[in-house]
């Protein structure tokens, strides 16, 4: 009789290098951080894994210093988020259900909309994102987002310019 085999998980060099590039963007150190994702995104292409490509443009997005271009890394972020299924997120360690990506990926799009000027985008994707925040848990990564959302709401309501 043979013994079980334990199916181990090989690391995700990808992620890995994923999460350098955030490590280094949350140090301020913006420019090194667009190099480290660049150097992902040469490796992954625009026909990637989606799951490593929501990773890379949720992150890459937040390391933009032109508005534009973060908004091109957080739709790239959305669509690519649109092909990931449940169990592609679990066989990479995350536990919550795909539809728990949403809130955060939303919240960013309606913040970079309302930078641009484009209010009713922004309040579409506020919207979208408060409608997704029951997949959230009620943890520090789950307060962050909603408090996020609030903000954003706060912002959108506020007379003037949509700036602030």
């Amino acid at each position: 009789m043979s013994e079980p085999t334990e199916t181990i998980q090989q690391p995700d060099l990808l992620m890995a290098e994923i999460g350098r590039g955030m490590e280094l963007g949350q140090r301020g150190e913006r420019e090194a951080a667009r190099g480290v994702f660049t150097g992902v995104w040469d490796r992954l292409g625009a026909d990637g894994d989606p799951f490593h490509i929501c990773a890379l443009a949720h992150s890459m997005a937040d390391v933009q210093d032109d508005p534009r271009e973060e908004l091109v890394w957080d739709l790239r972020a959305l669509e690519a988020a649109d092909l990931v299924s449940d169990e592609r997120a679990r066989r990479a360690g995350v536990t919550s259900p795909v539809a728990a990506f949403y809130p955060s990926l939303h919240l960013n799009l309606g913040d970079v909309y309302r930078r641009l000027g484009e209010v009713d985008l922004a309040r579409e994707h506020l919207a979208r994102g408060l409608d997704a925040v029951g997949t959230l848990g009620d943890d520090g990564y789950g307060q962050l987002i909603k408090g996020g959302l609030d903000r954003l709401a706060e912002r959108l309501a506020a007379p003037g310019p949509a700036s602030g």
